[in-house]
């Protein structure tokens, strides 16, 4: 049986194991999650989208052609987007009504998918190129990086003009989604070119295969940047969606190339990443107390510096004027970084115009109001760059 002071010795050897097992098991089990996050964060094959969504089959009259939908927070959100599935590709309009967990849609393009298919919307509204979508011409052109060539498309300009819009889609994107604003950059006058950057299909993988959330992917913008000084640019409007928002922030910060910029636009841009993992750890029911662990994890195998992304502690030196879109509903990157940004743009000399979009989710504030988009970019185009004027 042994002595009391066995027994106790006993006890709190009993006692400390116990703990020291537990504690190694919470600091196992937060360092997986951390590396699950981080995962879901850096992978690149994590990136796409599934298709969540199933429709139901046509509806509406041959005149007024409509798609019916399983009901989600997806398919009964407001505006113009892109009807996405296996093998087919169609615009839809607003909703027309929604009953019985029915959402019924109006038919912009394109034949509705057949009953049961699984489906997506997409922001990016049109899955082709300038000349298939808007009837522009381009040119599939190369981009030489530091890893290689990526590539791009260079849509011409209107007008003889030596700024160039550069525009920059988001994390696991694709040119596509700069397709909405281009027509306008177009109408401006501008040269636009669509880049790629690193992990991107068709353009180099970084070289550990994962995203660096635009703390290397900048160096690609700014291959893209000299390309244009090459071709004759003397400055460049840049515009960045959410990714591609940190991207081009990096880019001001930190490229000695920075001063050619003469304007931004940021569509729900990532101004600090870790506010957006609070936001993404939310969205998954987990503990806002995680992020740090998700951020050192993903410090060590990305090697990040987090602080460096917040563009409120750490703004870059240059600040060109800059047009901000956000949307209210928008569960991947926090509405409130927008406003905190807006809201300190005074403080740090920053001439900063913000426009925040009700109902708009991610990087959908022209989907839900392309009237209002286009008159807020509009304005700011003709402050920046003046109006277009006729080539010669």
């Amino acid at each position: 049986m042994g002595t009391p002071g066995v027994r106790r010795r006993r006890g709190r050897r009993f006692v400390l194991i116990t703990v020291v097992s537990l504690l190694v098991l919470a600091v196992g089990g937060a360092f997986g999650v951390g590396w699950y996050y981080s995962g879901q964060l850096l992978d690149p094959a994590n990136a796409h989208p599934g298709l969540p969504d199933t429709a139901l089959g046509a509806a509406g009259t041959p005149d007024k052609p409509t798609v019916l939908l399983a009901e989600s927070d997806n398919t009964k959100m407001p505006g113009t987007w892109g009807l996405v599935w296996g093998g087919g590709a169609a615009r839809v309009g607003d909703v027309v009504s929604r009953s019985g967990g029915r959402v019924e849609r109006a038919m912009l393009d394109g034949t509705p998918p057949a009953p049961n298919t699984k489906v997506r919307l997409e922001t990016s509204v049109w899955t082709t190129d300038p000349k298939v979508a808007f009837g522009l011409g381009f040119d599939e052109v190369s981009v030489r990086t530091e890893l290689g060539d990526a590539p791009a498309w260079f849509v011409p300009a209107t007008r003889t003009d030596t700024t160039w819009a550069i525009a920059v889609h988001g994390r696991g994107g694709s040119r596509t989604e700069t397709l909405r604003a281009l027509p306008q950059l177009h109408e401006a006058g501008l040269p636009v070119l669509s880049v790629t950057y690193r992990n991107d299909l068709g353009a180099p993988a970084s070289p550990d295969g994962l995203f660096h959330l635009g703390d290397t992917e900048w160096h690609d913008l700014e291959a893209a940047v000299r390309y244009a000084q090459d071709k004759g640019a003397t400055h460049v409007l840049l515009y960045g969606w959410s990714m591609g928002g940190a991207i081009v922030g990096q880019f001001l910060a930190r490229s000695p190339l920075a001063g050619s910029v003469s304007a931004v636009v940021l569509d729900a841009p990532v101004t600090s990443w870790t506010k957006t993992l609070d936001l993404q750890a939310a969205n998954r029911g987990l503990p806002s107390a995680l992020t740090p662990v998700a951020e050192l994890v993903s410090d060590w195998r990305a090697d990040l510096d987090f602080d460096r992304f917040d563009l409120v502690a750490n703004p870059p030196a240059t600040k060109p004027p800059t047009l901000l879109f956000h949307g209210t509903a928008d569960g991947t990157v926090p509405v409130q970084a927008s406003r905190d940004l807006a809201a300190a743009a005074d403080r740090l000399h920053w001439p900063l115009r913000y426009v925040e979009v009700p109902g708009a989710a991610h990087t959908a504030a022209w989907n839900v109001d392309q009237d209002g988009y286009r008159r807020n970019l509009g304005d700011f185009l003709t402050s920046t760059i003046g109006a277009p004027t006729t080539a010669h």
